[in-house]
């Protein structure tokens, strides 16, 4: 008997986390700092004391010991004090101390915080696709589960033992795992965990992973989730972010581009695995929404590949 396919597993396996930079920062006194890194993944564990984190788009947040923020996509945002600083914003500059450490703020006495950060990154082609299906920001209070990961990343990232690539590569994945699950409920943005949070939409879900090559309606998913078509459709289009038959489509690109990467299978067979009935609908689809035709994409991913390796 096969299990249940996890469709939060799939999203993040496909992903391909990995954890290239992370490091320990303590704060004093009055301090603010403002990044707005393109493509880098941050996230943060606070390991004693508290600060203010304000990512653009959302109300700030403070953030005291055993909290844990993720967020998987590119947005700008500040860190600073809890108390106001002298003025209304200004950036301080880390100062590097040892073994990875910084400090902020005020150099001597006692911190007032002290958290681990880091950056990760997503291996996969589909990552800005796949990132679309998560919340936009992850804030998880409590996990005690989650802090002891996040440190063990910290020292990972900061030694140079054997297998550090492969461990750290785990540890990632499984913290990422743990902020993602503690964070599912009605309360997180619209996302791939909001819809799982909600049993009637996580059958549907589940059900358009499992045979993502099946010829999906929304009456029938509707009918799996015990729905009315228009209550499903608005029901998964607000918790999800996106309408039904465009989540299944996003889905379906994402295996494909996946499945052209491992060069196992032909286009046509491909196009069968993901729900189309042939090889010319699947490569118009793949363009529209790819650039490129599927025999295309494959031809210069696996130039990409060689170049790297030689």
């Amino acid at each position: 008997m096969t299990s249940p396919v996890d469709p939060l597993a799939e999203v993040v396996t496909l992903l391909q986390p990995g954890a290239p930079f992370s490091k320990i920062v303590r704060g004093a006194g009055s301090w603010a700092v403002r990044r707005a890194e393109t493509g880098q993944p941050f996230y943060c564990a606070i390991l004693d004391g508290s600060c203010r984190l304000a990512v653009d788009g959302h109300a700030p947040i403070d953030l005291q010991a055993g909290d844990f923020v993720l967020v998987p996509s590119t947005y700008g945002f500040s860190m600073s004090s809890i108390e106001p600083a002298a003025s209304e914003y200004f950036d301080d500059t880390p100062v590097a101390l040892f073994r990875g450490e910084f400090r902020l703020g005020a150099q001597d006495g006692p911190p007032d915080v002290q958290m681990l950060v880091g950056y990760c990154t997503f291996g996969s082609p589909d990552a800005t696709l796949l990132v679309s299906l998560l919340p936009q920001l992850m804030h998880v209070r409590g996990e005690k589960r989650l802090a002891t990961l996040a440190q063990l990343v910290g020292d990972e990232s900061r030694e140079q033992r054997p297998a550090r690539d492969m461990m750290l590569s785990h540890l990632l994945k499984a913290l990422l795992i743990e902020a993602l699950r503690s964070t599912a409920g009605t309360n997180a943005s619209p996302g791939l965990l909001r819809g799982l949070a909600d049993e009637r939409l996580a059958l549907a879900l589940r059900y358009m992973h499992e045979s993502p090559a099946k010829p999906w309606t929304v009456a029938q998913l509707a009918k799996e989730a015990a729905l009315s078509r228009s209550a499903f459709f608005t029901r998964f289009s607000a918790a999800v972010g996106l309408a039904p038959m465009e989540y299944l489509l996003t889905w379906r690109i994402a295996m494909s581009r996946n499945l052209l990467l491992r060069n196992e299978d032909s286009v046509a067979d491909i196009a069968r695995r993901v729900g189309y009935g042939s090889a010319s609908a699947f490569s118009v689809a793949f363009t529209r929404h790819v650039g490129v035709p599927p025999t295309q994409y494959r031809s210069r991913t696996n130039i990409v590949q060689d170049e790297a390796a030689s």
